[in-house]
């Protein structure tokens, strides 16, 4: 390993004063953890110490070197140099890709590691020997060697494709929410959005147009999943929302529909039982029919049989033909 670093030092131009800190910045916690080592020899702490470093030497190149140009396209040209995707060229570039010790069996081994360590790598720079000769390093051994600055500005990083592109291939819910509209001293209108993985706020962005706020806040947003505690805090807020079960939605009739309800089935029977109760004009002999009173089941005699029998009993007793004005 300490040839590795003497070879590592001479291409970048940078010679460790402790060393401790280089091994540290290279120390993957997948690999701190598989050997039961301490938390605090990983390089979790240093990335986090890089990452705000980085920021902020970025910033002061980007600005000095970009005259007269608004605090959107510096902050763009920014995120631009510090994205994930152009540390992990860095990171390759330089070798630290080849010197970083983890777990081969670690989920975790993907396309962060090596931007992560850089990160901790610029970290490590910083706490070994200051600000200024960290700001040295990136501007030249960096800066001037791999990064066309102008290039860079003028190349269109879409954030909100990226985050939406990682939501998909995590299955994580994303929505980007409007949540504020105001005018800026010029009387320009600015534009606040928000992002949300899993309903829980993940960045916030302004811009000039709704789009650039979105950007902003999609930049934002894909920082924010780099962060431990807050992928725990989506992971357990997408656990509950598989595991709630939705009861099927009852839906109570109102009064009105009932009395509906009621008065159509009625009007249903009245006309069922009106069918039953027709009285056919002829019928054959001995065949079967309902009674239309108690719905008995009698037998039709022959014609002179039932002829005696409307004679002997009174007309009021007779049972009134629906067909009798036909007759």
């Amino acid at each position: 390993m300490n040839r590795d670093l003497n070879e590592l030092e001479r291409r970048c131009g940078y010679t460790f004063r402790d060393k401790n800190l280089f091994h540290r910045a290279l120390t993957h916690s997948s690999y701190a953890n598989e050997h039961k080592k301490d938390k605090a020899v990983c390089n979790e702490r240093l990335e986090f110490l890089g990452d705000a470093v980085l920021d902020a030497i970025v910033a002061d190149i980007v600005y000095k070197h970009f005259q007269n140009k608004r605090e959107g396209f510096l902050t763009n040209t920014r995120s631009k140099i510090v994205q994930r995707e152009t540390l992990n060229k860095l990171a390759v570039e330089i070798g630290l890709d080849k010197l970083i010790k983890y777990s081969t069996r670690s989920s975790s081994h993907n396309s962060y590691m090596y931007g992560n360590a850089f990160e901790a790598f610029i970290g490590a720079i910083y706490l070994d020997q200051g600000y200024e000769r960290c700001k040295q390093f990136m501007e030249q051994r960096i800066i001037n060697r791999y990064i066309d600055l102008d290039k860079i500005s003028r190349k269109e990083v879409n954030f909100k494709s990226k985050l939406i592109e990682w939501s998909q291939k995590n299955k994580m819910e994303v929505s980007f929410e409007l949540i504020e509209q105001f005018l800026d001293h010029d009387s320009n209108p600015v534009f606040q959005t928000e992002v949300r993985i899993e309903g829980l706020p993940a960045g916030t962005g302004t811009g000039y147009s709704k789009k650039e706020s979105q950007q902003n806040a999609a930049q934002m947003a894909i920082k924010k999943v780099k962060e431990p505690v807050f992928m725990s805090t989506v992971e357990e807020i997408k656990a509950q929302h598989s595991t709630t079960t939705t009861e099927p939605e009852v839906e109570l009739a109102t009064n009105s529909e009932t009395e509906l309800a009621t008065e159509l089935e009625n009007e249903f029977e009245n006309e069922l039982e009106a069918e039953l109760n027709v009285i056919p004009e002829t019928k054959p002999e001995n065949v079967l029919e309902e009674n239309t009173s108690d719905n008995e089941i009698s037998t039709v005699q022959p014609t002179m049989e039932a002829e005696e029998t409307s004679q002997s009993k009174s007309p009021c007793d007779a049972p009134e033909s629906p067909n009798r004005d036909l007759q």
